[in-house]
């Protein structure tokens, strides 16, 4: 990933009547990398991807793609974009080569080579002259992607990808944009709210709900700035009632699985190793035998979006 701007929205708004679909939503995305927008079902996510490749109109604000202006420069703006918006729109009783080469057309472009070079990229050479309806979603959505990288864009931009794919589906679709991102670099933004393949694809999240950001951040910042003060042990021994009384802590940090003989440790973070270090030790000294221990306490993007997303005052800080 590098620092160059590819797709820079800036206080966009958008209403329907009286209701405020978007509010002042300020997004930054780079070259190199993939870019999660990320919110519940409508908080705004495939309405602003609508308006920044030229399906609606926006009320104020200002969408730049490679600094040209949607305002002042829609053309050129658009040439920069290649989109899969809810589903790719192809001919089911043409082939694949054929949707394609019609695609090629329209866009202006007469070169084989250049067809054949998407093709192999997204892996479709063994199928691609089947017709579409032969096609499964995966493969399907695998077209889209080629027909959208056509034209050379800048800024790949699909909504909702993996809805409705096999794990198959979804982990090639997920290798093709990586490697869109990585070593291409062509600015892949994605928009979702399946945080578990968020977390697996993405440099980067943008969060917004009700028509609002909440903030924009690298998945790891996202997950451990929410991690907290305490962290949590599961430490697997033969008697954890005896094992309790003896590690020091309080009923209040200490639970215990009797039934599984696993203690749940809650320690703090400051001095962590010495902690778990000296839990362990009198767990040992007190005859009990100790089997595993694991740390816990890692959250998943999945639970950070359902905190930010919940709260009532969205004031776009991380807790």
């Amino acid at each position: 990933m590098n620092d160059s701007v590819v797709l820079d929205i800036k206080d966009l708004c958008k209403n329907y009547g009286s209701r405020a679909i978007l509010r002042n939503i300020n997004m930054q995305c780079r070259a190199g990398e993939v870019f999660g927008f990320l919110g519940p079902n409508g908080a705004g996510k495939t309405t602003t991807i609508k308006i920044v490749v030229g399906l609606l109109d926006k009320d104020s604000g200002d969408v730049q793609v490679c600094g040209k202006s949607l305002k002042t420069d829609f053309e050129g703006a658009l040439r920069n974009i290649g989109a899969i918006v809810e589903n790719p729109e192809l001919y089911k009783f043409l082939s694949g080569m054929d949707n394609l080469k019609q695609f090629a057309r329209m866009r202006g472009i007469d070169d084989i080579n250049k067809i054949n070079d998407v093709v192999r990229f997204v892996g479709m050479t063994n199928r691609i002259n089947e017709k579409v309806k032969t096609y499964s979603l995966g493969m399907r959505q695998r077209l889209g992607v080629a027909q959208a990288l056509l034209h050379d864009p800048k800024l790949l931009i699909l909504d909702e990808p993996t809805n409705g794919l096999d794990p198959e589906g979804i982990h090639d679709l997920r290798n093709i944009l990586k490697n869109l991102a990585h070593e291409k670099g062509i600015c892949v933004v994605v928009s979702s709210h399946i945080m578990g393949e968020m977390e697996q694809l993405c440099d980067r999240v943008g969060i917004i709900t009700n028509g609002t950001m909440v903030g924009t951040y690298t998945v790891d910042e996202l997950i451990n700035k929410n991690t907290g003060s305490l962290c949590t042990y599961e430490i697997k021994v033969d008697d954890a009632a005896k094992a309790a009384q003896l590690c020091g802590l309080d009923d209040k940090c200490c639970t215990v699985d009797s039934e599984k003989n696993i203690l749940l440790c809650s320690i703090t973070t400051e001095n962590e190793q010495d902690s778990i270090a000296d839990i362990n030790s009198r767990i040992c000294a007190g005859g009990v035998k100790l089997y595993t221990v694991a740390r816990q306490d890692k959250r998943s993007l999945e639970d950070v979006f359902i905190s930010l997303t919940h709260k009532t005052e969205g004031d776009g800080q991380i807790e």
